[in-house]
């Protein structure tokens, strides 16, 4: 599957999770994150795996120019919803050589989806842990923090 299959596909994917996450059914990681547009200042929701690594939670982009990222970097604030509870959150963008070790713990802590995931989407030349960690710099990586 190339990546604009793939991107197809998860999209169809999304579209069932926000309409069951709306209803109130959570399931695996996925949250809904909300996020003021950049440009247009209207909400905008996008349905999110928030990683639970170390001490600290963590969202970590999936996909190249991810719209959600740049409006993750614009906002002060999202709000992150699971089921029926909503939370105010800040996401902090982790810096390119802290994001190596914390894309590795994700890649070995998950299943090789997770890995494979990176490689389909053109993130990633690998789907190991270091194949993972070396593409950082293509890869954002924001810490979840209370508002």
């Amino acid at each position: 599957m190339n990546a604009d299959s793939h991107r197809r596909l998860t999209n169809t994917i999304n579209k069932v999770i926000v309409g069951l996450q709306r209803r109130g059914v959570a399931f695996g990681p996925m949250q809904l994150l909300t996020v003021k547009g950049r440009r247009s200042g209207q909400p905008r929701t996008f349905p999110i795996a928030v990683n639970k690594l170390g001490d600290g939670r963590y969202i970590f982009q999936a996909f190249p120019k991810a719209a959600w990222v740049a409006n993750a970097r614009a906002a002060d604030t999202v709000t992150l919803t699971r089921g029926r509870k909503s939370s105010t959150a800040r996401l902090v963008e982790v810096p390119v050589d802290e994001r190596r070790p914390l894309l590795r713990e994700l890649v070995t802590s998950s299943p090789a989806s997770v890995g494979n995931r990176f490689v389909t989407t053109g993130l990633a030349e690998a789907a190991t842990p270091d194949g993972i960690a070396a593409a950082a710099h293509r890869i954002a990586v924001f810490r979840v923090e209370p508002a």
